[in-house]
């Protein structure tokens, strides 16, 4: 279990190093546009070091949606990014469950998810695995509740999709994190990689806001039991005002007594 955090993109190993940190996880371009990935001065250090990689794809991808404007670029955009991961050595690319617009049917989102594996398969498939993660809001997110979950994994869990549980958006999208490990597990089988945040807000608040470990509305026991049952390597994307990212690395690393 390697422990790390969400860093800025620019020297993630230099990040890391101030951090203490085992893993890193990076945006390679904006996260609110819509560039493709170029090649890294640095791709060979990333690749040479000790310090695993994520990547995490652009928030404006969204396969799932009906308008072909937003989910054919969409996809062509999920994998680009998955090239430039495993150009890094990544050992996974982190993207959004993704949504329908407010009266649109769940299920014809849940099979374009289905449409971006096999455009990828058309392609020589992903790179590195795709790691779908957990909304905190949305009547019409195909990844929020469990529910919706599991229709999400009967149409991609086929194609090798991974799954990354943030607890913040589980707990914010209405999901008690008491057993959510093995909930979870029940339906995809895997968990590949944990944002561990705290919230913010309130639990079903439905708001994406993180928040260090111990100073959220989120038990922090609850949040190390999270992490100690999945058994995955985690990623802090808390605030880092005063070190607060290494404080949340240090704090994990002292509950799991590593």
């Amino acid at each position: 279990m390697r422990i790390g955090a969400h860093v800025e993109r620019v020297d993630p190993l230099a990040e890391a190093a101030a951090r203490d940190a085992e893993i890193v996880q990076f945006f390679l371009t904006d996260p609110q546009g819509w560039e493709e990935p170029q090649p890294r001065a640095d791709a060979e250090a990333i690749r040479a070091s000790a310090v695993d990689v994520v990547i995490h794809a652009p928030y404006r991808i969204n396969v799932a949606t009906l308008n072909n404007r937003v989910r054919i670029p969409s996809r062509k955009l999920l994998f680009a990014h998955a090239r430039g991961a495993a150009a890094l050595g990544a050992i996974g690319l982190v993207v959004h469950g993704g949504h329908v617009s407010k009266g649109d049917d769940l299920a014809a989102g849940i099979d374009n998810w289905r449409k971006a594996f096999q455009y990828a398969e058309e392609q020589g498939g992903f790179p590195v695995p795709v790691l779908i993660e957990n909304t905190a809001g949305g009547d019409n997110a195909c990844a929020r509740r469990l529910d919706s979950l599991a229709r999400l994994w009967d149409a991609v869990g086929e194609f090798g999709a991974g799954f990354c549980l943030d607890t913040c958006h589980a707990f914010a999208g209405g999901e008690e994190l008491l057993g959510l490990v093995e909930r979870i597990k029940a339906i995809t089988g895997r968990i590949d990689l944990i944002h561990a945040n705290n919230s913010r807000d309130p639990f079903n608040s439905r708001r994406d806001r993180h928040a260090n470990l111990t100073q959220g509305k989120i038990d922090p026991a609850l949040i190390v039991e999270v992490v100690r049952t999945a058994g995955a390597p985690v990623v802090v994307e808390t605030p880092d005002d005063d070190g607060g990212q290494a404080a949340d690395i240090a704090y994990l690393r002292q509950q799991l007594g590593r």
